[in-house]
């Protein structure tokens, strides 16, 4: 059995913690059941899991939580598609034809029976199709909710950043503003200390205080 990790969490693994939680809640797991198994993946308790998401993912992912739980309430309003019940009820509403020109009651025939099994296999045929495609959608539509979840952590990353250097750049200005005040003050104190005084020819001359 390999030791339990304790050591710093890296970016894939916080991504990878990101992916099954959010997949949790999209499709009606609990996050308890989520930190389970990324422990099994990476070797870490669930409590460190939990952890790990409670201090510090969780506050990355804010939009994927949001859009996640809103995808778990659609799932839940759609009707779960059961392939076998829908074969099942298939059977019983098909109704054997009796051969055209017979009488009720009498004998069914064997192009009848053929003719009532082929009908069966193109509606299995088609019903496979069909779950095809809709495995191949989900796929996919799992795939551009990734997406969603990177993009949105990527931009309250960016809003962050962009907040930051206006910071900054408000500080700057100040920082500036400061400097142009000091630079007039000091003019307006040199221009105090100047006087003029006339001297033998009747010229005034400028003196240093």
């Amino acid at each position: 059995m390999s030791p339990t990790r304790q050591d710093a969490w890296s970016q894939d693994e916080d991504l990878l913690l990101a992916e099954v939680v959010l997949r949790y809640i999209r499709e009606g797991g609990t996050q308890l059941q989520a930190f389970e198994e990324v422990g099994k993946q990476l070797t870490r308790t669930s409590a460190a899991c939990g952890f790990r998401w409670n201090s510090f993912v969780r506050k990355q992912y804010k939009s994927g939580i949001e859009l996640a739980k809103k995808q778990r309430k659609e799932l839940k309003k759609q009707p779960a598609y059961n392939e076998e019940e829908s074969v099942q009820e298939a059977v019983k509403e098909e109704v054997v034809p009796s051969p055209a020109g017979n009488e009720q009651g009498s004998k069914i025939t064997f192009a009848t029976v053929i003719h009532f099994l082929e009908g069966l296999q193109q509606k299995a045929q088609a019903s496979t199709s069909y779950e095809t495609d809709r495995k191949r959608s989900t796929e996919k539509i799992k795939e551009l909710e990734k997406k969603a979840y990177h993009l949105a952590a990527e931009n309250e990353r960016l809003a962050k950043n962009l907040k930051a250097i206006e910071e900054d750049y408000r500080s700057l200005i100040e920082i500036m503003e400061r400097a142009r005040k000091m630079v007039v003050l000091q003019d307006e104190d040199r221009q105090q200390k100047v006087k003029f005084q006339m001297d033998k020819n009747g010229n005034l001359e400028r003196v240093e205080k």
